[in-house]
Protein backbone atom coordinates (compact mmCIF):
# COMPACT_ATOMS: atom_id res chain seq x y z
CA UNK A 1 0.00 0.00 0.00
CA UNK A 2 1.47 3.34 -1.05
CA UNK A 3 0.58 6.40 0.99
CA UNK A 4 0.53 10.05 -0.04
CA UNK A 5 2.37 12.06 2.66
CA UNK A 6 -0.70 14.31 2.95
CA UNK A 7 -2.88 11.43 4.17
CA UNK A 8 -0.16 9.92 6.37
CA UNK A 9 0.56 13.30 7.98
CA UNK A 10 -3.13 13.76 8.77
CA UNK A 11 -3.28 10.36 10.49
CA UNK A 12 -0.08 11.10 12.41
CA UNK A 13 -1.47 14.43 13.64
CA UNK A 14 -4.69 12.73 14.77
CA UNK A 15 -2.70 10.08 16.66
CA UNK A 16 -0.58 12.74 18.36
CA UNK A 17 -3.79 14.45 19.45
CA UNK A 18 -5.23 11.16 20.71
CA UNK A 19 -2.10 10.60 22.81
CA UNK A 20 -2.56 14.03 24.40
CA UNK A 21 -6.25 13.27 25.11
CA UNK A 22 -5.31 9.98 26.78
CA UNK A 23 -2.65 11.73 28.88
CA UNK A 24 -5.04 14.50 29.93
CA UNK A 25 -7.83 12.10 30.84
CA UNK A 26 -5.56 9.73 32.82
CA UNK A 27 -3.89 12.62 34.63
CA UNK A 28 -7.28 14.02 35.63
CA UNK A 29 -8.54 10.58 36.67
CA UNK A 30 -5.65 9.88 39.01
CA UNK A 31 -5.70 13.43 40.40
CA UNK A 32 -9.47 13.72 40.92
CA UNK A 33 -11.71 10.96 39.45
CA UNK A 34 -14.76 13.26 39.49
CA UNK A 35 -13.03 16.10 37.69
CA UNK A 36 -13.76 17.05 34.10
CA UNK A 37 -10.50 18.45 32.71
CA UNK A 38 -10.40 20.40 29.49
CA UNK A 39 -9.25 18.07 26.74
CA UNK A 40 -6.85 19.23 24.03
CA UNK A 41 -8.55 20.63 20.93
CA UNK A 42 -8.32 18.44 17.83
CA UNK A 43 -6.03 19.46 14.98
CA UNK A 44 -7.48 21.20 11.94
CA UNK A 45 -7.25 18.58 9.21
CA UNK A 46 -6.99 19.70 5.57
CA UNK A 47 -10.08 18.61 3.65
CA UNK A 48 -7.78 17.52 0.82
CA UNK A 49 -6.70 14.63 3.06
CA UNK A 50 -8.85 11.51 3.27
CA UNK A 51 -9.27 11.98 7.02
CA UNK A 52 -10.14 15.65 6.72
CA UNK A 53 -12.69 14.97 3.99
CA UNK A 54 -14.30 12.24 6.09
CA UNK A 55 -14.49 14.43 9.20
CA UNK A 56 -16.14 17.22 7.20
CA UNK A 57 -18.58 15.06 5.25
CA UNK A 58 -19.79 12.85 8.11
CA UNK A 59 -19.62 15.32 9.96
CA UNK A 60 -17.76 14.42 13.17
CA UNK A 61 -17.55 16.55 16.30
CA UNK A 62 -14.70 16.36 18.80
CA UNK A 63 -16.17 13.45 20.75
CA UNK A 64 -16.77 11.43 17.60
CA UNK A 65 -13.23 12.13 16.43
CA UNK A 66 -11.90 10.75 19.72
CA UNK A 67 -13.81 7.52 19.11
CA UNK A 68 -12.61 7.28 15.50
CA UNK A 69 -8.98 7.95 16.47
CA UNK A 70 -9.23 5.37 19.25
CA UNK A 71 -10.57 2.76 16.82
CA UNK A 72 -7.74 3.53 14.38
CA UNK A 73 -4.94 3.42 16.93
CA UNK A 74 -4.49 -0.40 17.04
CA UNK A 75 -4.02 -0.36 13.26
CA UNK A 76 -1.53 2.51 12.95
CA UNK A 77 0.15 3.07 16.36
CA UNK A 78 -0.87 0.54 19.01
CA UNK A 79 1.78 1.81 21.46
CA UNK A 80 -0.38 4.88 22.08
CA UNK A 81 -2.75 2.65 24.05
CA UNK A 82 -0.11 1.17 26.39
CA UNK A 83 -0.92 3.68 29.20
CA UNK A 84 -4.21 1.82 29.70
CA UNK A 85 -2.24 -1.18 31.00
CA UNK A 86 -1.61 0.64 34.30
CA UNK A 87 -2.77 -1.54 37.20
CA UNK A 88 -4.99 -0.75 40.14
CA UNK A 89 -2.52 -1.48 42.96
CA UNK A 90 -5.30 -2.11 45.46
CA UNK A 91 -6.79 -4.90 43.34
CA UNK A 92 -3.69 -5.94 41.37
CA UNK A 93 -5.54 -5.69 38.05
CA UNK A 94 -6.44 -3.11 35.46
CA UNK A 95 -8.95 -0.33 36.08
CA UNK A 96 -12.44 -1.39 35.00
CA UNK A 97 -13.22 2.21 34.00
CA UNK A 98 -10.71 1.95 31.15
CA UNK A 99 -12.43 -1.01 29.48
CA UNK A 100 -10.43 -2.73 26.75
CA UNK A 101 -9.19 -6.26 26.25
CA UNK A 102 -5.74 -7.71 25.65
CA UNK A 103 -5.29 -9.02 22.12
CA UNK A 104 -3.46 -12.21 21.13
CA UNK A 105 -0.31 -10.19 20.45
CA UNK A 106 -0.52 -8.58 23.91
CA UNK A 107 -1.75 -5.25 22.55
CA UNK A 108 -4.58 -3.22 24.07
CA UNK A 109 -7.81 -3.39 22.08
CA UNK A 110 -10.09 -0.49 23.01
CA UNK A 111 -13.77 -1.08 23.69
CA UNK A 112 -16.74 1.25 23.77
CA UNK A 113 -16.05 1.51 27.51
CA UNK A 114 -12.58 2.88 26.69
CA UNK A 115 -14.11 5.47 24.38
CA UNK A 116 -16.65 6.53 27.01
CA UNK A 117 -13.82 7.01 29.51
CA UNK A 118 -11.86 9.24 27.13
CA UNK A 119 -14.92 11.26 26.15
CA UNK A 120 -16.61 11.57 29.54
CA UNK A 121 -14.21 10.41 32.23
CA UNK A 122 -15.60 8.54 35.23
CA UNK A 123 -18.74 10.66 35.72
CA UNK A 124 -21.84 8.55 35.23
CA UNK A 125 -24.07 11.31 33.89
CA UNK A 126 -21.51 12.38 31.28
CA UNK A 127 -20.96 8.78 30.19
CA UNK A 128 -24.69 8.22 29.73
CA UNK A 129 -24.92 11.29 27.51
CA UNK A 130 -21.94 10.08 25.48
CA UNK A 131 -23.55 6.69 24.78
CA UNK A 132 -25.37 8.25 21.82
CA UNK A 133 -22.05 8.07 19.97
CA UNK A 134 -22.80 4.39 19.41
CA UNK A 135 -26.38 4.77 18.22
CA UNK A 136 -27.12 2.90 15.00
CA UNK A 137 -27.87 6.15 13.13
CA UNK A 138 -24.78 8.04 14.31
CA UNK A 139 -22.33 8.98 11.52
CA UNK A 140 -19.69 6.79 13.15
CA UNK A 141 -21.90 3.79 12.47
CA UNK A 142 -23.82 4.85 9.35
CA UNK A 143 -21.13 6.64 7.33
CA UNK A 144 -17.84 5.30 8.64
CA UNK A 145 -18.72 1.68 9.39
CA UNK A 146 -17.62 1.55 13.02
CA UNK A 147 -19.06 -1.54 14.69
CA UNK A 148 -18.94 -3.09 18.13
CA UNK A 149 -17.56 -6.61 18.11
CA UNK A 150 -17.63 -9.16 20.88
CA UNK A 151 -14.34 -10.26 22.40
CA UNK A 152 -15.91 -13.65 23.08
CA UNK A 153 -19.09 -14.27 21.06
CA UNK A 154 -19.90 -17.38 23.10
CA UNK A 155 -20.38 -15.38 26.28
CA UNK A 156 -22.76 -12.48 26.99
CA UNK A 157 -21.15 -9.22 28.07
CA UNK A 158 -22.03 -5.69 29.11
CA UNK A 159 -23.37 -3.49 26.33
CA UNK A 160 -20.28 -1.27 26.09
CA UNK A 161 -17.68 -3.98 26.69
CA UNK A 162 -17.66 -4.63 22.93
CA UNK A 163 -14.47 -3.97 20.99
CA UNK A 164 -14.33 -0.97 18.64
CA UNK A 165 -14.03 -2.37 15.16
CA UNK A 166 -13.07 -0.30 12.13
CA UNK A 167 -13.15 -2.14 8.78
CA UNK A 168 -9.74 -2.69 7.20
CA UNK A 169 -10.83 -0.96 3.99
CA UNK A 170 -11.61 2.21 5.96
CA UNK A 171 -8.19 2.25 7.60
CA UNK A 172 -6.44 1.71 4.26
CA UNK A 173 -8.50 4.43 2.59
CA UNK A 174 -7.68 6.95 5.33
CA UNK A 175 -3.97 6.12 5.21
CA UNK A 176 -3.55 6.04 1.43
CA UNK A 177 -6.42 8.19 0.16
CA UNK A 178 -7.47 5.45 -2.26
CA UNK A 179 -10.16 2.98 -1.15
CA UNK A 180 -9.14 -0.54 -2.19
CA UNK A 181 -11.52 -3.02 -3.74
CA UNK A 182 -11.97 -5.34 -0.77
CA UNK A 183 -10.92 -8.96 -1.18
CA UNK A 184 -13.10 -11.80 -0.01
CA UNK A 185 -12.41 -12.57 3.63
CA UNK A 186 -14.34 -13.49 6.78
CA UNK A 187 -14.51 -9.74 7.47
CA UNK A 188 -15.87 -8.99 4.00
CA UNK A 189 -17.96 -11.99 2.86
CA UNK A 190 -18.46 -10.96 -0.77
CA UNK A 191 -16.54 -11.12 -4.01
CA UNK A 192 -16.68 -9.08 -7.18
CA UNK A 193 -18.33 -10.58 -10.25
CA UNK A 194 -16.81 -10.01 -13.68
CA UNK A 195 -17.40 -11.58 -17.08
CA UNK A 196 -15.94 -11.58 -20.56
CA UNK A 197 -19.37 -12.23 -22.05
CA UNK A 198 -21.82 -9.68 -23.38
CA UNK A 199 -25.60 -9.38 -23.77
CA UNK A 200 -25.42 -11.22 -27.12
CA UNK A 201 -24.21 -14.30 -25.24
CA UNK A 202 -27.27 -14.26 -22.99
CA UNK A 203 -30.54 -15.42 -24.52
CA UNK A 204 -33.52 -14.15 -22.55
CA UNK A 205 -37.21 -13.71 -23.23
CA UNK A 206 -38.64 -10.39 -24.35
CA UNK A 207 -40.34 -9.85 -20.99
CA UNK A 208 -37.09 -10.36 -19.11
CA UNK A 209 -35.19 -7.98 -21.42
CA UNK A 210 -37.94 -5.40 -20.96
CA UNK A 211 -37.54 -5.58 -17.19
CA UNK A 212 -33.75 -5.35 -17.40
CA UNK A 213 -34.03 -2.34 -19.67
CA UNK A 214 -36.20 -0.70 -17.01
CA UNK A 215 -33.52 -1.28 -14.36
CA UNK A 216 -30.77 0.07 -16.63
CA UNK A 217 -32.85 3.15 -17.46
CA UNK A 218 -33.30 3.86 -13.75
CA UNK A 219 -29.57 3.56 -13.07
CA UNK A 220 -28.75 5.91 -15.95
CA UNK A 221 -31.45 8.50 -15.18
CA UNK A 222 -32.00 8.41 -11.42
CA UNK A 223 -30.39 11.82 -10.83
CA UNK A 224 -32.74 13.38 -13.36
CA UNK A 225 -35.78 11.64 -11.89
CA UNK A 226 -34.92 12.36 -8.26
CA UNK A 227 -33.34 15.80 -8.51
CA UNK A 228 -34.49 17.52 -11.69
CA UNK A 229 -38.03 16.17 -11.49
CA UNK A 230 -38.24 16.68 -7.71
CA UNK A 231 -39.08 13.11 -6.68
CA UNK A 232 -36.23 12.62 -4.19
CA UNK A 233 -38.58 13.11 -1.24
CA UNK A 234 -40.99 10.45 -2.52
CA UNK A 235 -38.71 7.87 -4.07
CA UNK A 236 -35.64 6.27 -2.59
CA UNK A 237 -32.35 6.46 -4.46
CA UNK A 238 -31.95 2.70 -4.44
CA UNK A 239 -33.59 0.04 -6.59
CA UNK A 240 -34.47 -3.46 -5.42
CA UNK A 241 -35.10 -6.32 -7.84
CA UNK A 242 -35.92 -9.99 -7.47
CA UNK A 243 -34.63 -12.48 -10.04
CA UNK A 244 -36.37 -15.81 -9.71
CA UNK A 245 -36.32 -18.94 -11.81
CA UNK A 246 -34.66 -22.36 -12.23
CA UNK A 247 -30.89 -22.73 -11.86
CA UNK A 248 -28.86 -22.04 -14.99
CA UNK A 249 -31.31 -19.57 -16.54
CA UNK A 250 -28.89 -16.62 -16.39
CA UNK A 251 -29.65 -14.80 -13.14
CA UNK A 252 -26.02 -14.41 -12.04
CA UNK A 253 -24.74 -13.54 -15.52
CA UNK A 254 -27.52 -10.99 -15.91
CA UNK A 255 -26.55 -9.25 -12.65
CA UNK A 256 -22.91 -9.20 -13.81
CA UNK A 257 -23.83 -7.73 -17.19
CA UNK A 258 -25.91 -5.02 -15.53
CA UNK A 259 -22.76 -3.96 -13.74
CA UNK A 260 -20.78 -4.10 -16.97
CA UNK A 261 -23.39 -1.95 -18.74
CA UNK A 262 -23.65 0.68 -15.99
CA UNK A 263 -19.94 0.69 -15.11
CA UNK A 264 -20.66 -0.32 -11.50
CA UNK A 265 -18.96 -3.07 -9.52
CA UNK A 266 -21.14 -6.08 -8.75
CA UNK A 267 -20.52 -7.93 -5.49
CA UNK A 268 -21.97 -11.35 -4.84
CA UNK A 269 -22.72 -11.96 -1.18
CA UNK A 270 -21.59 -15.29 0.26
CA UNK A 271 -24.50 -16.05 2.55
CA UNK A 272 -22.66 -18.90 4.26
CA UNK A 273 -20.02 -16.41 5.41
CA UNK A 274 -22.57 -13.74 6.34
CA UNK A 275 -24.73 -15.87 8.60
CA UNK A 276 -23.29 -16.46 12.05
CA UNK A 277 -24.62 -18.49 14.92
CA UNK A 278 -23.47 -15.76 17.28
CA UNK A 279 -26.03 -13.08 18.09
CA UNK A 280 -25.23 -9.80 16.41
CA UNK A 281 -22.51 -11.12 14.10
CA UNK A 282 -24.82 -11.57 11.09
CA UNK A 283 -26.00 -7.97 11.41
CA UNK A 284 -22.40 -6.77 11.71
CA UNK A 285 -21.34 -8.65 8.57
CA UNK A 286 -24.27 -7.25 6.61
CA UNK A 287 -23.71 -3.73 7.92
CA UNK A 288 -20.19 -3.71 6.46
CA UNK A 289 -21.48 -4.77 3.05
CA UNK A 290 -24.40 -2.34 2.92
CA UNK A 291 -22.29 0.58 4.13
CA UNK A 292 -19.66 -0.05 1.46
CA UNK A 293 -22.30 -0.46 -1.24
CA UNK A 294 -23.86 2.88 -0.34
CA UNK A 295 -20.51 4.63 -0.21
CA UNK A 296 -19.22 3.29 -3.55
CA UNK A 297 -22.48 2.73 -5.42
CA UNK A 298 -22.07 -1.02 -5.86
CA UNK A 299 -24.62 -3.49 -7.13
CA UNK A 300 -25.29 -6.10 -4.44
CA UNK A 301 -26.24 -9.58 -5.61
CA UNK A 302 -27.67 -12.03 -3.08
CA UNK A 303 -27.64 -15.42 -4.78
CA UNK A 304 -29.80 -18.21 -3.33
CA UNK A 305 -31.28 -15.51 -1.15
CA UNK A 306 -33.79 -17.88 0.43
CA UNK A 307 -31.30 -18.54 3.24
CA UNK A 308 -31.65 -15.02 4.59
CA UNK A 309 -34.74 -13.62 2.93
CA UNK A 310 -37.03 -16.60 3.32
CA UNK A 311 -40.30 -16.82 5.19
CA UNK A 312 -40.06 -15.83 8.82
CA UNK A 313 -40.79 -18.49 11.38
CA UNK A 314 -43.35 -18.48 14.15
CA UNK A 315 -41.59 -17.47 17.34
CA UNK A 316 -41.35 -20.49 19.61
CA UNK A 317 -37.79 -20.16 20.93
CA UNK A 318 -34.93 -17.70 21.39
CA UNK A 319 -33.38 -19.01 18.15
CA UNK A 320 -36.59 -18.15 16.27
CA UNK A 321 -36.60 -14.67 17.75
CA UNK A 322 -32.97 -14.20 16.76
CA UNK A 323 -33.66 -15.36 13.18
CA UNK A 324 -36.63 -13.02 12.88
CA UNK A 325 -34.53 -10.13 14.21
CA UNK A 326 -32.05 -10.80 11.40
CA UNK A 327 -34.87 -10.68 8.85
CA UNK A 328 -36.16 -7.42 10.34
CA UNK A 329 -32.68 -5.93 10.17
CA UNK A 330 -32.37 -6.96 6.52
CA UNK A 331 -35.72 -5.41 5.72
CA UNK A 332 -34.54 -2.15 7.24
CA UNK A 333 -31.19 -2.10 5.44
CA UNK A 334 -32.69 -3.02 2.08
CA UNK A 335 -35.29 -0.31 2.53
CA UNK A 336 -32.57 2.25 3.23
CA UNK A 337 -29.96 1.05 0.74
CA UNK A 338 -29.24 3.59 -1.99
CA UNK A 339 -27.69 1.06 -4.37
CA UNK A 340 -29.10 -1.53 -6.75
CA UNK A 341 -29.83 -4.67 -4.73
CA UNK A 342 -30.66 -7.89 -6.58
CA UNK A 343 -31.98 -10.97 -4.83
CA UNK A 344 -31.94 -14.29 -6.67
CA UNK A 345 -34.07 -17.30 -5.82
CA UNK A 346 -34.95 -20.52 -7.59
CA UNK A 347 -38.57 -20.15 -6.53
CA UNK A 348 -40.56 -16.96 -6.11
CA UNK A 349 -42.57 -18.53 -3.31
CA UNK A 350 -39.44 -19.00 -1.19
CA UNK A 351 -39.20 -15.27 -0.53
CA UNK A 352 -41.07 -13.76 2.43
CA UNK A 353 -44.09 -11.82 1.17
CA UNK A 354 -43.09 -8.91 3.40
CA UNK A 355 -40.18 -8.27 1.03
CA UNK A 356 -42.26 -7.87 -2.10
CA UNK A 357 -43.45 -4.34 -1.39
CA UNK A 358 -39.77 -3.41 -1.18
CA UNK A 359 -39.04 -4.70 -4.69
CA UNK A 360 -39.39 -2.24 -7.51
CA UNK A 361 -39.32 -5.15 -9.93
CA UNK A 362 -39.60 -8.95 -9.88
CA UNK A 363 -38.28 -10.68 -13.01
CA UNK A 364 -39.03 -14.32 -13.72
CA UNK A 365 -36.34 -16.26 -15.58
CA UNK A 366 -37.75 -19.30 -17.38
CA UNK A 367 -36.24 -22.30 -19.08
CA UNK A 368 -35.44 -21.40 -22.70
CA UNK A 369 -37.76 -22.63 -25.43
CA UNK A 370 -36.55 -24.41 -28.56
CA UNK A 371 -35.59 -21.26 -30.48
CA UNK A 372 -33.82 -19.78 -27.49
CA UNK A 373 -31.95 -23.05 -26.95
CA UNK A 374 -30.89 -22.98 -30.59
CA UNK A 375 -29.41 -19.51 -30.10
CA UNK A 376 -27.64 -20.63 -26.92
CA UNK A 377 -26.11 -23.64 -28.69
CA UNK A 378 -25.09 -21.48 -31.66
CA UNK A 379 -23.39 -18.87 -29.49
CA UNK A 380 -21.63 -21.45 -27.35
CA UNK A 381 -20.27 -23.39 -30.36
CA UNK A 382 -19.43 -20.44 -32.61
CA UNK A 383 -15.67 -21.13 -32.44
CA UNK A 384 -15.70 -24.86 -31.70
CA UNK A 385 -14.62 -27.20 -34.55
CA UNK A 386 -17.59 -29.51 -35.03
CA UNK A 387 -17.91 -32.86 -36.74
CA UNK A 388 -20.19 -33.09 -39.78
CA UNK A 389 -22.68 -35.17 -37.81
CA UNK A 390 -23.39 -32.38 -35.26
CA UNK A 391 -26.88 -30.99 -35.77
CA UNK A 392 -27.43 -27.88 -33.62
CA UNK A 393 -31.19 -27.58 -34.31
CA UNK A 394 -31.55 -31.25 -33.30
CA UNK A 395 -29.64 -30.62 -30.05
CA UNK A 396 -31.97 -27.74 -29.27
CA UNK A 397 -35.06 -29.78 -30.13
CA UNK A 398 -34.13 -32.94 -28.27
CA UNK A 399 -32.83 -31.66 -24.94
CA UNK A 400 -34.61 -29.14 -22.71
CA UNK A 401 -31.51 -27.62 -21.14
CA UNK A 402 -30.92 -24.21 -19.58
CA UNK A 403 -28.09 -21.94 -20.65
CA UNK A 404 -25.98 -23.01 -17.70
CA UNK A 405 -26.54 -26.68 -18.52
CA UNK A 406 -25.66 -26.11 -22.18
CA UNK A 407 -22.37 -24.53 -21.10
CA UNK A 408 -21.65 -27.59 -18.94
CA UNK A 409 -22.44 -29.91 -21.85
CA UNK A 410 -20.14 -27.99 -24.20
CA UNK A 411 -17.32 -28.13 -21.65
CA UNK A 412 -17.80 -31.88 -21.13
CA UNK A 413 -18.02 -32.63 -24.86
CA UNK A 414 -14.89 -30.66 -25.80
CA UNK A 415 -12.87 -32.35 -23.06
CA UNK A 416 -14.13 -35.77 -24.24
CA UNK A 417 -13.11 -35.02 -27.82
CA UNK A 418 -9.60 -33.95 -26.86
CA UNK A 419 -9.17 -36.96 -24.57
CA UNK A 420 -9.80 -39.30 -27.47
CA UNK A 421 -7.32 -37.35 -29.61
CA UNK A 422 -9.81 -35.68 -31.94
CA UNK A 423 -9.55 -32.14 -33.27
CA UNK A 424 -13.32 -32.00 -33.71
CA UNK A 425 -16.26 -32.49 -31.39
CA UNK A 426 -18.74 -34.96 -32.85
CA UNK A 427 -22.35 -35.88 -32.11
CA UNK A 428 -21.36 -38.80 -29.87
CA UNK A 429 -19.34 -36.46 -27.65
CA UNK A 430 -22.39 -34.27 -27.21
CA UNK A 431 -24.65 -37.26 -26.61
CA UNK A 432 -22.44 -38.51 -23.78
CA UNK A 433 -22.13 -35.02 -22.33
CA UNK A 434 -25.91 -34.55 -22.34
CA UNK A 435 -26.42 -37.85 -20.53
CA UNK A 436 -23.84 -36.84 -17.90
CA UNK A 437 -25.53 -33.48 -17.39
CA UNK A 438 -29.02 -34.95 -17.10
CA UNK A 439 -27.77 -37.56 -14.67
CA UNK A 440 -26.20 -34.81 -12.58
CA UNK A 441 -29.55 -33.02 -12.50
CA UNK A 442 -31.28 -36.26 -11.48
CA UNK A 443 -33.32 -36.49 -14.66
CA UNK A 444 -31.95 -39.86 -15.86
CA UNK A 445 -30.73 -42.92 -14.02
Amino acid sequence: MTSDPLHADAIAAEMTWLASVIDARLTGFFTDPDSDPDLPAPPVQPETSALGALIASAPLDTQARIVLALAMAPHVNSALLDPFFVKNSGLNRGFSQFGGVVSDHAGFRPTAETALFLVAGARTDARIRAMTLFDADHPLRRKIGLTLGSANPTQPEAAFAAILHLPAHRVIALCSGTPPKPDFSPEFPAHRLTTGLDWDDLVLSRDVMQGLGHITAWMENRSRILDDWGLASRLGKGFKALFYGPPGTGKTLTATLLGKTTGLDVYRIDLSAVVSKYIGETEKNLATIFDLAAERDWILFFDEADALFGTRTQTTSSNDRHANQEVAYLLQRIEECESLVILASNLRGNIDEAFFRRFQMAIGFTRPDREERKLLWTHALSNVPLGQDVDIPALAESHELTGGSISNVVRHATITALRRGSEQVDAQDFSRAVVAELRKEGRVA
